[in-house]
């Protein structure tokens, strides 16, 4: 989950028919919202400067566009040439402050433009005296995009079973290539922050501060590894560190979630009643496997019989853990699909819109994870295994990066050095993908003026959460560092966790067991 997630409002939206594909399995470090291409505005006033008047679906009040020209292989100034495209929301005062905030994007895949009109108001407290600015990193939204075919129009036992998705990426790899800009080596996180910098020079601005969540709070240490001079403040939350090789730390984190969410229903009488056994029967389940189920096709919702492999249930379970107030859901779809019914685990997984307009940028995405993470994943059999998720995803990029064009990595930007200016990091105690041992590392690399705040009852984002919108705002306007980093937010120790899903009607249990 990702910052659109982090700051949607609580209703959210209804959730999407299942797409159980590679864009679910990608999906481990975000999930998306609708999109918003920015479109430039025909209004001829306020020509001046680097943005331009524009308008972007979703968001109701004139804003600002601007792109930079960038050399799409920076050792080639004068070569191809890529345009990165911005978005800039003015701050709401007269009175405004010179430090805008920039946000970092997750994924990595995402469109920082097109989560712009569901993040705009949930930074409202931040964008009264601060310029707001998104930029869509190389490789997503408009600047020179890399994204696959919609999986959602292919039939769906070949959307979702792993050689199906293997298939389909070496297809889109061909077509990607075929692109313009599509030397797919030149879309790492060290080069897109080299973009960043630009788009800073070009906005005139001396220092900015950064927010990132999950893949963004890797490019925000990137940009300030190279950039510290230009870096004021930095909000991560939900740490994915550049030593951390995403592909197979994710199997272990998502284990621990999943372990969590057992372990929570069993210590409740009622969820124990309602789904007995849960456990057992969810191992029964996987051993099961591969078998034909029944799932609506994505698009027309008509019940459809698939092969459903032990891969494509255990994205369908990732997603949800990702939510507290989806995970809360999973006893009763478990239980379900135990007994055969699938659609409520589907629906779950599609609830976090990872589909359509919202989907990935998959290129961008194998583009990044194939030139970081994939020449440290560990051979065959070699990779650490969970229980349950075994060495699926790792096995899943190590086969798709085999023949994947790799960028050059500086040996650098693994390093977490000191920071130079106040670092706030947040975790979720139940993230399933980014959990606090990521975050509590990087926090002792930053050094002292790093601050690690953890919400044990938390999931993918703590930034939302209603009691840290006063002790942000604080963050960033704190005259001195040593004020910044005396925050304190207690109320996220006190956050309750959310209770698992009893359907009604269901029988209480006896006085007895509830005292257990």
């Amino acid at each position: 989950m990702t910052l659109a997630l982090l700051l949607r409002s609580p209703a959210g939206r209804p959730p999407r028919r299942p797409a159980l594909t590679l864009a679910a399995a990608a999906a481990m470090l975000l999930t998306l919202l609708s999109a918003a291409t920015p479109t430039l505005a025909a209004s001829p006033a306020d020509e001046t400067g680097p943005t331009k008047p524009c308008r972007v679906e979703g968001w109701p009040n004139e804003l600002r566009c601007g792109q930079v020209e960038r050399p799409l292989n920076p050792a080639e100034p004068q070569g191809r040439k890529i345009s990165v495209h911005y978005l800039l929301v003015p701050a709401k005062s007269r009175s405004k402050l010179p430090d805008p905030i920039v946000l970092f994007a997750g994924g990595p895949g995402q469109s920082a433009t097109r989560l712009a009109p569901k993040m705009i108001s949930g930074l409202s407290g931040l964008n009264n005296r601060r310029d707001l600015v998104f930029i869509d990193q190389r490789g997503t939204g408009l600047s020179a995009p890399l994204q696959c075919p919609d999986a959602r129009s292919l039939p769906m036992t070949e959307a979702m079973s792993s050689a199906g998705q293997l298939r389909q990426l070496q297809r889109c790899q061909v077509e990607l290539e075929k692109l313009p800009h599509g030397d797919l080596r030149f879309y790492t996180t060290t080069v897109a922050m080299q973009d960043f910098e630009a788009v800073r020079q070009q906005l005139g601005v001396q220092r900015w501060n950064l927010i990132g969540a999950s893949y963004g709070t890797r490019a925000a240490l990137e940009y300030q590894r190279q950039f510290p001079q230009a870096v004021r403040r930095t909000l991560l939350d939900g740490m994915a560190p550049p030593d951390q090789t995403l592909p197979e730390s994710m199997s272990a984190d998502a284990q621990a979630a999943l372990d969590r969410m057992f372990g929570a229903c069993e210590e409740d009488a009622r969820c124990t009643q309602a789904y007995p056994q849960l456990r057992t029967r969810w191992q029964q389940l996987l051993q099961s496997l591969p078998r034909e189920v029944s799932l609506p096709q994505p698009l027309t919702g008509a019940p459809e019989r698939v092969m459903l492999e032990r891969e494509a249930l255990l994205r369908a379970v990732r997603l949800p853990l990702y939510a507290p107030a989806m995970s809360a859901a999973l006893p009763a779809a478990l239980h379900a699909a135990t007994q055969g019914r699938f659609e409520g685990l589907a629906g779950l997984a599609s609830g976090l819109g990872l589909s359509g307009k919202d989907r990935l940028f998959e290129g961008m995405h194998f583009s990044v994870i194939c030139a970081e993470d994939g020449p440290r994943l560990a051979p065959e059999g070699k990779a650490a295994a969970s229980r349950d998720f075994g060495e699926a995803d790792a096995r899943l990029y190590r086969q798709v990066c085999a023949q994947w064009p790799r960028g050059e990595v500086p040996a650098a930007f693994y390093k977490i050095s000191a920071a130079q200016s106040p670092v706030l990091l947040l975790s979720g105690g139940a993230d399933p993908v980014t959990p606090p041992r990521h975050g509590q590392r990087m926090a002792e690399a930053l050094g002292a003026k790093a601050l690690h705040l953890v919400a044990p009852n938390a999931g993918h984002g703590v930034m939302r959460t209603a009691c840290l919108r006063e002790p942000l705002l604080r963050f960033f306007n704190a005259a001195s560092d040593d004020e910044a980093l005396a925050l304190k937010a207690d109320c996220l120790e006190r956050m309750p966790r959310a209770l698992p899903f009893i359907p009604p009607g269901t029988p209480k249990p006896a006085a007895s067991e509830v005292s257990k």
